[in-house]
């Protein structure tokens, strides 16, 4: 149905014209738009009448066009007088005019539509009539809620937004999400992710992959990635949700990118990281003194100790003892003696080294462990090399298995003496150590102290009887 009068469209609100070339467009033009529309002359009559008109109110074009305003048709006879007035008031004011009426459908139903109306004016400048676009309440205020949710999100929202393009490449990034990724919003648009991430931009860029191809996963996914920022790379976990972006207008799902939103979680699941470990840590402790209870001999329960303390912490561990026994504060010659140790090939128990003449250790001078027993406090190491051939020559210079990268040495104390150090050894594919792994390190040297002591003391009271 033709959106204008019958017999063709108009170049201006007027008499009619004979049907020209462009009209069967414009009429094309009219009936697609997605918004209703309705024109009237300087006399208030009805000119235009699209199709979406048409679906909102039920009168076709060949019911409304030739009306004289909406008195008795498109609303109610009561109304009708204000309802023209203030559409027509149009005519004769500057810009556009936004109202909302409460309009007849052809079954005597009533739809509110807000209304945006201006001025039609002829070639001379005068005006010629008004046009009216208008639609149904409730899916303008849906739309402007929309258009609200998206600004929030991408100014205000309180988790990053990142809006990503079909190739992977942000499109839109909202203020949160710039400062997360340690860098301006403008800075971050068109960058490839890997330029932004150290680590963890294949998980991410395999997330988006799949949800371009699939759809939004069925639940959050945590993300740990690594930070390019100014104060250096910062290890943050990431709580994502990915949603995938189509186009509205086309007749079959085009995508056009993911809605990437996320927040950070770092510190929470640091927490429970933290408190997990302490957990288990507190378990490895009890399973290792009800094993040591078992065992006669003190020294046999020190080893116990060691082993247990290994599970989840260090790869390989190693007792030395000051030579002599123990040596008093303040004493500056001090000799370590590899009194137990772990397999350096296969894994394994540690093995006691009673059997090596009791020869010292060849520590050089600022060993980990002798600055240990000169600080009588713990002391940690790392190689600072990524090459392994380096990483291992650090370690063999000190006496360590080849593939040790880092080093914790927390000293063994018992009754004001200082009786050796006990050492863990971290490979390549563990983390340095930690102030948290201090302390763990120094309840395990607590234990193995006590029993060394008690070692000592029982082989003193054999060599005493005999």
């Amino acid at each position: 149905m033709s959106a204008s009068r019958r017999s063709g469209t108009t170049d201006e609100l007027g008499p009619q014209e004979p049907e020209r070339d462009g009209s069967d467009l414009l009429a094309a033009l009219l009936d697609g738009m997605d918004a209703a529309l309705c024109a009237f002359d300087a006399d208030s009559v009805v000119t235009h009448w699209n199709r979406e008109a048409e679906r909102i109110l039920g009168w076709s074009a060949d019911e409304a066009v030739g009306r004289h305003g909406f008195a008795g048709w498109a609303v109610r006879t009561a109304d009708a007088e204000e309802v023209e007035s203030r559409l027509m008031s149009a005519m004769h004011a500057p810009g556009r005019q936004v109202h909302e009426f409460a309009l007849l459908t052809k079954e005597g139903g009533r739809v509110l539509v807000r209304t945006q109306s201006a001025a039609v004016r002829g070639p001379n400048g005068k005006p010629a009539g008004v046009y009216c676009a208008f639609s149904e309440v409730h899916a303008q205020i849906d739309l402007e809620r929309s258009i609200a949710l998206s600004e929030a999100l991408l100014e205000d929202a309180s988790w990053g937004v990142v809006l990503v393009d079909a190739d992977l490449r942000p499109a839109v990034v909202n203020a949160h999400a710039a400062r997360a990724l340690g860098i301006g919003r403008t800075a971050v648009l068109g960058r490839p992710l890997g330029e932004l991430l150290a680590q963890g931009v294949e998980e991410l860029e395999s997330a988006l992959a799949h949800v371009l191809a699939e759809g939004a996963p069925p639940a959050l996914a945590e993300m740990w990635v690594t930070v390019r920022t100014p104060e250096g790379e910062k290890r943050r976990c990431w709580r994502s949700g990915f949603l995938r972006l189509s186009s509205p207008l086309a007749e079959e799902p085009v995508p056009l990118g993911v809605g990437w939103l996320f927040q950070d979680v770092t510190e929470s699941k640091q927490s429970e990281q933290e408190a997990s470990q302490l957990r288990f840590r507190a378990n490895q402790l009890h399973r290792a003194a009800r094993a040591a209870a078992e065992c006669e001999d003190p020294a046999e329960a020190a080893v116990v100790h060691l082993d247990f303390s290994l599970a989840g912490f260090a790869d390989h561990a190693l007792i030395d003892r000051v030579a002599g026994g123990s040596v008093r504060d303040g004493e500056e010659t001090v000799r370590l003696v590899r009194a137990a140790a772990t397999p350096s090939g296969a894994p394994g128990p540690s093995l006691p080294a009673d059997g090596r003449a009791g020869l010292p250790v060849r520590y050089a001078e600022g060993h980990p462990a002798l600055q240990c027993v000169e600080r009588i406090g713990s002391v940690r190491a790392s190689a600072g090399a990524s090459d392994p051939e380096q990483i291992r020559e650090w370690a063999v210079a000190r006496q360590w298995p080849g593939d040790a990268m880092h080093a914790l040495c927390a000293v063994l104390r018992s009754r004001g003496r200082t009786l050796g150090v006990v050492t863990f050894l971290r490979g390549a594919s563990r983390t340095q150590f930690e102030r948290a792994d201090a302390m763990y390190a120094e309840d395990v040297g607590v234990r193995i102290a006590a029993l060394l002591d008690l070692a000592d003391e029982r082989l003193a009271e054999r060599r005493e009887r005999g």
